[in-house]
């Protein structure tokens, strides 16, 4: 009986093995992932768009914390932040920014119509979406004011998609989105519950948790220190208040949108055109960032003259118009903005296009911020945009920040995560009907937990199978007498 109980000591290694090996595995792919950057694009009901712009309400609709446009009629939401677990398909995605709708003007100045809707989030659970949002609204008639936070406003439907197995973007398109008693309620009663609202898109992005190094080996007790200096040295206190003291610009960037009706009539039904940024210009949905600013700045006095990096290229129907080389100049707290700006064929060089005032422009803890300043328009830029607006039109804001110590950092540009692209290898759970919006499909390196879980186990199992006829054979020899003896 030797042999048969090393078979079976062989079986029990293996299957041992086997566990050490699958159980961290399917652990690791049944792990949440982090929501980290993208967007949302939703026109809340663009029919209550047109009504408040309307004849009837004769209001206005103003955008809040970094929210943008896309298009004509959609709000586009950014900075995502949540969880995802491919496994299950659960989902959590909370984005920032938020519009404001006000009309029906009354004699004291005051709007009868005031609805507010930010920082919305989405929630995917057991098959079933739901949108929530922060509320502020006021209640037709009385004018009487309700803020509630995150209120589920809409309801989502997702028949036929399957978000397990998503990899990194996650991404959905024209997923409908209906009307709840929670979110009619807190809509100021304009519409009853059930009421179609506009579908939504998104794209985010999903990072992977990164598995924990193991632990290295102590440190040998008898080892005896050495004497080498350390080959990098800390900065010290002293050091960075020279830098502030000599007003030595460290790092500074502009962010400017130019105007949201030019972008909105780029990207629209007549122009159906978009806009191209190049030279490390950065897109914040609502507004460009110019970086990698040089030039000089003394904080004393509050003046500024940098240049900044990157192009932004507008082309559409009848319209191929690049602003770069982004300069701007401070002096006697008023801002210039300037550009090389081409057209036709054409570069006019340091073209002046906005002023904006910019005063207070000194460092606090290291870092000089202009927040959203107000620009208007100068004969240059009126020029610049073929007469499109006038001179003293107002412009987008322009915010300006600069920096002049090694500890400070530029505020945050909002996060409207990565493009979303099609997967090599399309997921085969992925089986929406064709009304349907597109499922997630997991990125070219990502793979499905559930398929990925299978797969070990079918192996294992081929493993155990293979044991078990050692096994077989070796209680076979041994009856047999084939097995020579101990």
């Amino acid at each position: 009986m030797l042999l048969p109980r090393r078979a079976r000591a062989l079986a029990v290694t293996l299957f041992t093995a086997l566990l050490a090996a699958l159980v961290p595995a399917a652990v690791a792919h049944a792990e949440s992932r982090t929501v980290q950057g993208g967007r949302l694009d939703w026109g809340i009901k663009s029919s209550f768009q047109s009504y408040v712009t309307g004849p009837i309400a004769q209001g206005s609709w103003n955008l809040t914390g970094g929210a943008a446009t896309v298009g004509g009629s959609q709000f586009r939401f950014h900075s995502a932040r949540g969880s995802y677990d491919p496994a299950t398909g659960a989902f959590e995605a909370a984005f920032s920014g938020g519009v404001r709708f006000t009309g029906h003007r009354k004699a004291d100045g005051t709007d009868e119509l005031d609805l507010t809707i930010s920082r919305p989030r989405i929630v995917v659970q057991g098959g079933r979406g739901t949108l929530y949002a922060d509320m502020a609204s006021k209640a037709k008639g009385s004018g009487r004011m309700t803020v509630s936070s995150q209120v589920p406003l809409a309801a989502l439907s997702l028949g036929g998609i399957d978000m397990r197995g998503g990899g990194s973007p996650v991404s959905l398109s024209g997923v409908p989105a209906t009307l709840t008693s929670q979110g009619a309620a807190s809509f100021a009663g304009y519409y009853p519950a059930g009421t179609a609202l506009d579908p939504l898109s998104l794209t985010v992005d999903v990072v992977t948790p990164r598995r924990t190094p193991p632990a290295t080996a102590p440190a040998d007790p008898t080892a005896r220190p050495t004497s080498e200096a350390p080959t990098s040295p800390t900065p010290t206190a002293s050091s960075s208040q020279g830098s502030a003291a000599t007003g030595a610009l460290r790092a500074a960037a502009v962010d400017w949108g130019v105007r949201r009706t030019f972008r909105e009539y780029v990207t629209g039904a007549i122009s159906q055109g978009k806009w191209t940024l190049a030279g490390g210009a950065q897109d914040g949905g609502a507004l460009f960032r110019f970086p990698r600013g040089t030039g000089t700045y003394d904080p004393k006095k509050g003046t500024l003259d940098a240049s900044f990096a990157g192009s932004v290229r507008f082309t559409g129907a009848h319209l191929d118009l690049t602003l770069g080389k982004v300069a701007v100049k401070v002096s006697g707290g008023t801002g210039t903005l300037s550009a090389d700006v081409t057209s036709e064929g054409r570069t006019d060089r340091a073209v002046p296009l906005v002023t904006f005032g910019a005063r207070g422009l000194t460092p606090k803890n290291g870092l000089a911020v202009l927040t959203e300043a107000p620009a208007t328009l100068t004969e240059g830029g009126a020029k610049a945009f073929g007469g499109m607006y006038r001179a003293g039109t107002a412009m987008d804001p322009v915010s300006l920040a600069v920096t002049v110590d090694v500890k400070a950092q530029l505020p945050a540009l909002p996060d409207l995560g990565s493009e979303a692209t099609a997967s090599a290898a399309p997921s085969k759970r992925a089986t929406p009907s064709a009304s349907a919006p597109a499922a997630p499909a997991p990125a070219a390196s990502s793979s499905s937990s559930s398929s990925s879980i299978g797969t070990y186990l079918a192996i294992g199992a081929g493993v155990l199978l293979v044991a078990a006829l050692a096994v077989l054979t070796a209680v076979r020899r041994r009856r047999t007498g084939d097995t020579p003896s101990a």
